[in-house]
């Protein structure tokens, strides 16, 4: 099992520098700074995308009152607590981190704003391996996922390419998704990863939509604020997931259990195809 774990290790780095190789550098574009939405209200510049952040806060200090007061969410697989504690306070880091870059929109800000959105993703991973793969492995490569994660925004900030931030950012938006619905669950309701991963892929929509979602609403809410909005539902639905989650006893892949749901809908449909109905003739007597 060790000498799987460095076989995989060593893949998914030679993978990476293949890709550094063979693809060119992305410098960040400054427009990027340049959100629609840039009123100021009370005195704050950039109000709502500054306000908006705060259910980052009050959802990433509930997790991590529920982590670890009275183990709430019933966390018992090794490595789980410390995956989860470093998601929620990742979660909670951003509404900082967040507001004080839209304060001031800069690269120099811009660090603070993707840091605490690296610790996440990466401790999703980490989370993923320990549930789906093995607990030990998961629980191990916490720290290098997040050492990744770090790696990736200091090679951004120093070099201008956001190549490794790029990767680190969206491997997890396609492998937690594939891995929910073909790895065999621990636990129940782990369609909530899919709703989850759903609300991410429309923030990043909302993202790209910034300004012409702000100029179809009449300038009353930009993409960019409805992107914080949705991208506050993730830990939203992964927190319900916890609060409501027991051990799986019937440990299948979504896949399969879709699959199985399917069978017996087409089983159940040709049954109702092959019923023939008789009809009998009823004599009728003429009235005189």
């Amino acid at each position: 099992m060790r000498k799987r774990s460095v076989w995989a290790w060593g893949v998914a780095i030679f993978c990476f520098i293949v890709l550094m190789i063979v693809t060119p550098a992305i410098p960040q574009s400054q427009e990027y700074h340049n959100f629609a939405d840039q009123r100021k209200f009370l005195g704050i510049p950039n109000a709502l995308n500054v306000v908006s952040n705060f259910p980052f806060l009050v959802v990433g200090l509930i997790g991590l009152v529920l982590c670890h007061h009275g183990n709430y969410f019933k966390l018992s697989l090794q490595g789980e607590l410390w995956g989860w504690t470093c998601f929620y306070i990742g979660v909670a880091a951003v509404a900082f981190g967040s507001s004080y870059y839209h304060l001031k929109p800069n690269d120099a800000r811009l660090v603070w704003d993707r840091l605490p959105m690296t610790v996440a993703f990466t401790s999703i991973i980490g989370i993923f391996i320990i549930e789906r793969i093995d607990e030990r492995k998961g629980t191990v490569s916490l720290i290098p996922l997040l050492l990744a994660g770090v790696i990736s925004i200091m090679y951004w900030r120093f070099f201008d390419d956001l190549r490794p931030y790029a990767a680190v950012q969206f491997v997890p938006c396609l492998a937690i998704p594939l891995m929910a619905i073909l790895l065999p669950p621990m636990y129940t309701h782990s369609t909530y990863w899919l709703w989850a991963a759903g609300f991410y892929l429309l923030a990043k929509i909302e993202e790209a939509a910034d300004k012409p979602i702000y100029n179809w609403t009449h300038h009353i809410v930009s993409g960019h604020t409805l992107k914080h909005l949705c991208a506050a539902m993730v830990p939203v639905f992964l927190t319900l997931m916890l609060a409501k989650r027991d051990i799986e006893t019937n440990r299948i892949s979504l896949y399969r259990s879709w699959r199985i749901s399917w069978s017996k809908t087409k089983e159940n449909g040709a049954e109702m195809d092959s019923h023939t109905c008789t009809y009998s003739s009823v004599a009728v007597e003429e009235s005189h």
